[in-house]
């Protein structure tokens, strides 16, 4: 089997995953092959027999390519979050992978929406596929509470700061649009003393992986990041989740804040808006039927 993901931290949940399941199935070997990681030793595991690959299509391209991996035993193909891969640019690259899979297999595609771009990947790769759609009345989590607040662009950081200050003990993500912003403002934080780290698809790996492991050990309050480069974070316990600007697509704001307010616990979600956004506000209450 083949399993394409979107981002790194994805693919080894995912990976972490069919290890755990299949721990009782010895024979069963699974590898997880991304960028930013060394390609040598991903060739050297793939050397022997590995029957599930997890792998971001950039990196998997690059093997099929070296000739380190062969696709014509492939039997099922799985595109995890193929809205997402399509938003990074992989269009291509998917349509170069999945042209490289002669042996008749079944695929199975995953995706928070439906844009015609993945329509059109479904219609050229599958063949009478079944459609599910889960939950698409977009409810929204009643553990969840929903606020605003209303500022100036240029006084968004003070605005945070005083939540940060009035919150100590708070464990929580601020989604930011870009890579820069994000890593502008955990700089900015960071100068005044804040326990803060930024996740984007600019850091390494070791520095993700670095960041990742404070938050998990709560050694600090907010994890800044991009909506792409949080989509593989899996952490407990977040009790806020804070928009920095509220996201283009109204899906995305029920994705971030669904990050808080699991396992029956209370969570807050805070978009951070000017006055000109109040429509939009509008949009999502309308959207996800919530005051």
């Amino acid at each position: 089997a083949l399993i394409m993901a979107p981002t790194r931290e994805l693919g080894q949940q995912t990976a972490k995953q069919l290890v755990d399941f299949s721990s009782n199935y010895k024979q069963l070997k699974v590898e997880v092959v991304y960028g930013g990681a060394s390609i040598s030793t991903q060739i050297k595991a793939l050397k022997s027999p590995t029957q599930i690959v997890v792998a971001t299509p950039g990196r998997l391209l690059d093997l099929i390519r070296r000739k380190a991996i062969r696709l014509d035993k492939v039997k099922y193909v799985v595109l995890d979050e193929a809205d997402e891969m399509l938003n990074m640019g992989f269009k291509e690259d998917i349509d170069d992978i999945l042209s490289n899979i002669k042996e008749e297999h079944s695929t199975w595609l995953f995706s928070a929406t439906m844009p015609s771009d993945i329509r059109k990947i479904v219609k050229k790769y599958m063949t009478a596929p079944q459609e599910v759609a889960v939950n698409t009345e977009q409810k929204s989590n009643t553990d969840i509470t929903h606020q605003y607040v209303v500022t100036r662009t240029s006084d968004k950081t003070s605005a945070l700061r005083r939540f940060l200050d009035m919150q100590p003990e708070m464990k929580g993500i601020m989604f930011c649009r870009t890579k820069r912003e994000t890593q502008e403002l955990t700089e900015e934080l960071a100068q005044k003393g804040y326990e803060v780290e930024a996740l984007h698809g600019d850091l390494s790996q070791a520095q993700r992986d670095a960041a990742m492991r404070r938050f998990k050990a709560r050694n600090m309050q907010l994890l800044l990041a991009t909506d792409v480069a949080a989509r593989g974070i899996d952490v407990n316990d977040l009790t806020h989740v804070l928009h920095h600007k509220l996201p283009d697509q109204l899906e995305a704001y029920t994705h971030r804040s669904g990050r808080t307010g699991r396992a029956g616990k209370k969570g807050v979600s805070i978009a951070f808006i000017n006055s000109r956004e109040g429509r939009r506000l509008q949009d999502i209450e309308k959207n996800i039927g919530l005051k």
